[in-house]
């Protein structure tokens, strides 16, 4: 099923963009001067949000439609894992990234450090929710 190929190919994009960040972006940013990290955060976030966000709603709807098709829960499972992202960024990290969008990078990039390590820390439940939808897919288009 074509929706069903899709939705995981999305979803192990997603996970893929999300384990890169945790495992190689951030940890190079944060050897970066105080300054100079929160000034490679700053359009590095506002592009892989978009990125990010658009992977999970797209993966979200062909799983959505692959259950639709197929009937088989696991389908449906990973469809929700895969927006699941969604009201995590909202409601947990949303303040945290506002929070460092205003920051000035000339005056408060020491404050930005300990605000980045913990947004790593947040962002990597979004990496483990692609990893579950990604395998709920896969165990969806196997079975």
């Amino acid at each position: 099923m074509l929706a069903g190929q899709l939705a995981l190919t999305i979803a192990a994009i997603f996970t893929g963009a999300a384990i890169y960040v945790n495992v190689a972006e951030h940890p190079a940013r944060m050897m970066l001067d105080d300054a100079a990290l929160l000034v490679q955060w700053k359009p590095a976030y506002k592009r892989g949000a978009i990125m990010q966000a658009s992977l999970a709603i797209v993966g979200f709807l062909l799983g959505l439609l692959a259950w639709h098709q197929s009937g088989q829960w696991l389908w449906l499972a990973g469809a929700l894992f895969m927006i699941a992202p969604w009201p995590w960024t909202i409601f947990v990290i949303l303040s945290l990234n506002n929070t460092l969008m205003a920051l000035d990078p000339a005056r408060y990039g020491v404050e930005a450090r300990p605000l980045l390590e913990k947004g790593n820390r947040l962002h990597a439940v979004r990496s483990a929710l692609g990893v579950a939808a990604t395998l709920l897919f896969l165990a969806a288009s196997v079975g």
